[in-house]
């Protein structure tokens, strides 16, 4: 669309913090509804994911966005309904205790959340018992552990170990993620999937819960 609905897309696209911000607010105060102001948002992080797959865009911009678009979901959200026939699905994540990277795990729930999910996202150094904790709260169909330290991968197994003596294991799926896990980590662990990549996360989170 062109005009004033896609002004919002483009200031994302364009990484402009402060435009961004402004304009949702703005759009909240004049009244427009929160879910539109989402579609809007919507569409600029789609644009801002094919310019990073057409390698157009770096990972640093990528960042960027995604940082942007959870400062605007924290403006927009409180005044967001959300359909439960709508909703994807519900995924809790977090970085494994001893670990307090992030950068990964913020691009992950911004594609999430861009992409219609509810996400439970906890920060960083999550010990096991919480992970657990908030996946029985919110009847989670998929946990994201992750971790870029070497050593995240014993809590990650800790952590499915636990989902299996709570007996969730066959109702949660779970997804590995940073840039040192790979399919040795996964059998580790016990999880279903790993990815060193937002985007193939977000794909095989779809394909766990059979959305498009």
């Amino acid at each position: 669309m062109k005009g004033k609905n896609s002004e919002l897309a483009e200031a994302l696209v364009n990484l402009e913090e402060k435009r961004v911000l402004e304009m949702v607010q703005k759009q909240l105060n004049s009244g427009k509804p929160a879910r539109e102001i989402l579609n809007q948002l919507k569409e600029g992080m789609d644009n801002v994911g094919k310019k990073y797959e057409e390698k157009e865009y770096f990972l640093s911009d990528l960042v960027m966005a995604a940082e942007i678009f959870k400062l605007a979901m924290e403006i927009i959200e409180p005044k967001l309904e959300i359909s439960k026939e709508k909703e994807k699905g519900t995924i809790v994540i977090g970085t494994v205790k001893g670990d307090l990277h992030d950068i990964g795990k913020n691009i992950m729930v911004a594609l999430l959340k861009n992409d219609g999910f509810t996400v439970h996202d906890l920060g960083t150094d999550v010990p096991p018992d919480e992970f657990i904790r908030v996946v029985k709260r919110e009847k989670a169909q998929v946990l994201g552990l992750s971790g870029i330290l070497t050593m995240a991968v014993e809590p990650m197994k800790e952590t499915v170990e636990t989902l299996k003596r709570e007996g969730l294991r066959k109702e949660v799926k779970v997804i590995l993620g940073g840039l040192p896990v790979d399919e040795k980590w996964k059998e580790i662990a016990g999880a279903d999937a790993f990815t060193q990549d937002a985007y193939e996360g977000l794909r095989i989170i779809k394909e766990f819960l059979g959305v498009r």
